[in-house]
């Protein structure tokens, strides 16, 4: 029997139609995130988004993603690294019994200080599947981007960096605003010159290095339609500096082209090999736990 799988985020809600063999039979999405329901309850949404897909007696939904935190439908509990599927289907929590239900998000201990992540996992799931591998390093590149370790199927660990989240302050709120042209297409050497000067292990670090920006805008030594790529190799090569990253062992990663193809630039800098995979990791991955759920009832 067919199913609907939800990706239901801060700013925006995604859905398919999948297949009993995860083939997607349909798509579709809203601006409906959760932090713009427009005075609806998260019931209405639901109803008028899947209206003709849930209409199918019998038909079940499951939902990821911000829809399952504290401010979202109904709260689902992190499920604790390490986790696969299987441990992930087990802590699924019910919304509407027999009918909708909400997929656990991941928390990860080890460093001291909690990391979570709602809705990756699902990705990450996916992400597995369609490339066959059960280990290694998988990226996902969004406003806080996540490090996901994996072994033997199930994610080990994960860090979260705020890159994206500091490129937008960056760009839009600070004195670099006025230096840069946020919307300037990929400047391919200004990226990867910001990408170097990161990781060089002299580094004076990402805050000498921003203000550095302003000062090279003031000697016409950087254009504001190349700063913008400049920027954004700052702090992709930053975060590169934290990663345990091996020349010639490759990493996954999953997100939006425009952002992999940035993160492949800069890892294929430094001897590091990509696979890029993009939204069709989340209904890969909500199929993998749809078959989980059917096995542990």
């Amino acid at each position: 029997m067919s199913f609907v799988a939800l990706d239901w985020g801060t700013t925006s809600l995604r859905g398919a139609l999948l297949a009993e063999d995860g083939r997607v039979l349909e798509e579709r999405s809203a601006p409906r995130g959760i932090l713009h329901l427009d005075g609806a309850s998260f019931a209405e949404v639901f109803e008028a988004f899947t209206l003709d897909w849930m209409a199918v007696p019998g038909r079940r939904c499951l939902i990821a993603g911000m829809a399952g935190s504290r401010q979202g439908w109904v709260e689902a509990p992190y499920c604790a690294c390490p986790c696969g599927a299987e441990d992930i289907a087990q802590q699924v929590v019910p919304v509407v019994p027999g009918r909708i239900d909400m997929v656990p998000g991941l928390v990860d201990h080890q460093s001291g200080v909690p990391d979570v992540m709602r809705g990756e996992e699902t990705q990450i799931l996916g992400a597995m599947r369609l490339t066959g591998l059960r280990e290694g390093l998988f990226v996902l590149p969004g406003t806080h981007n996540k490090w996901a370790r994996m072994a033997d199927g199930r994610v080990t660990g994960f860090r979260t960096f705020m890159t994206g989240e500091f490129y937008a302050l960056l760009s839009q709120q600070s004195i670099l605003a006025r230096t840069l042209q946020a919307d300037a297409p990929l400047v391919r050497q200004a990226f990867l010159d910001g990408v170097d000067r990161a990781r060089r292990a002299d580094s004076p670090g990402l805050l000498h290095l921003a203000f550095g920006m302003r000062a090279l805008s003031l000697f016409d030594r950087l254009a504001p339609a190349a700063a913008a790529s400049y920027l954004s190799g700052l702090l992709i090569g930053d975060e590169l500096r934290a990663q345990p990253l091996q020349p010639g062992v490759p990493v996954v990663l999953v997100g939006s082209p425009t952002l992999t193809e940035r993160y492949a630039l800069a890892l294929d800098s430094v001897g590091v090999p990509a696979r890029l995979l993009d939204a069709q990791a989340t209904w890969a991955g909500a199929h993998a736990l749809w078959r989980a759920r059917q096995a542990v009832g």
